[in-house]
């Protein structure tokens, strides 16, 4: 049986192959286990997802009406906190998405001096096949479109969950067909796909190599690294077994083992990224429910020390 490592391994060796042209952070190129020493080239980035109590929110339709703040205004802070990075979460930009509006957005992040680190949405390729797929793919290629017009590197996507009825092994392989055939687009806009270890079918590594094994080598596939999401015994180990693949990196300040909500341990985690040879943006994704702009800067500083 091929283990973790052995899939890892053959997959990041094919896609290194497929990327010759190309430029590839050294997340995609670390092949075999190195021990922790420092290494240059991680910047700091918020994801807009911190402030997702204050942001209208249009992507399931149900925007908030009494929403206090936007993109623009999410934008500001970032500037204002000294990062070099902001990601602007799919769900917060307006219903209708004009290439005026994304010219805007970017004119406006680069104002305050701050690269687009990415973007995210909330697509789900678990769905039976038929109508219900073909949105979730055609919605994935239009904010394809979204990050190329704003110069995003990367956009999180999610797997999903097993619909009632089916099998996990046919989602998967559904997951796997359908993000081989929006990779095929992505890579024609010259945009990542990173995917998320989101629960449903991504709740443990075995789970995501299953996808990963059947995903076609792609210089433009990663992983999208969330350190709160593993909710196993073990999430430091297994957030280890994923990191070799990132292509970008979220950072939550609570890791829940067993289910059960403790402190994060910052230093562990970026150590774990810098024995992987991660380089590119890490990204405080603040889900607590004490107020975001009092609590974000501390943990902003923690993070900058522990990456410069």
């Amino acid at each position: 049986m091929t283990s973790l490592n052995d899939s890892r391994r053959d997959f990041l060796k094919s896609s290194a192959l497929a990327a010759a042209a190309l430029t590839i952070p050294n997340s995609l190129l670390a092949l075999d286990d190195c021990t922790a020493t420092s290494h240059s080239g991680m910047k700091l980035s918020l994801a807009a997802y911190s402030f997702n109590r204050y942001l209208p929110n249009s992507w399931r339709g149900k925007p908030k009406p009494d929403a206090s703040m936007t993109l623009m205004d999410f934008i500001d802070y970032c500037g204002e906190q000294g990062v070099e990075g902001t990601e602007l979460t799919g769900y917060y930009f307006p219903e209708k998405v004009t290439p005026e509006y994304l010219a805007k957005l970017k004119s406006h992040t680069q104002k305050q001096g701050l690269e687009i680190s990415g973007t995210a949405i909330g697509n789900d390729f678990c769905v039976p096949a038929g109508e219900k797929l073909e949105f979730e793919l055609n919605r994935a290629k239009l904010w394809i479109d979204h990050a190329a017009a704003i110069g995003a590197p990367v956009i999180r996507v999610f797997a999903g969950k097993v619909p009632k009825g089916d099998t996990e092994e046919a989602a998967i392989e559904r997951c796997a067909d359908t993000m081989n055939r929006a990779l095929a687009y992505a890579g024609k806009k010259r945009v990542k796909l990173a995917l998320e270890n989101h629960g449903g079918i991504t709740s443990t590594p075995e789970q995501m190599f299953s996808i990963i094994d059947q995903i076609k080598p792609s210089p433009w596939f990663g992983i999208n690294f969330d350190s709160g999401n593993f909710q196993t015994d073990d999430p430091y180990r297994d957030l280890e077994k994923i990191a070799p693949l990132a292509i970008n990196a979220q950072i939550k300040v609570v890791i829940k083992p067993n289910r059960k909500p403790q402190p994060a341990d910052f230093a562990r985690i970026v150590s774990i990224l810098k024995k992987a040879k991660y380089q590119g943006f890490v990204v405080l994704e603040y889900e607590e429910k004490a107020e975001p702009r009092e609590e974000i800067p501390g943990y902003l500083n923690q993070l900058r020390e522990l990456i410069s």
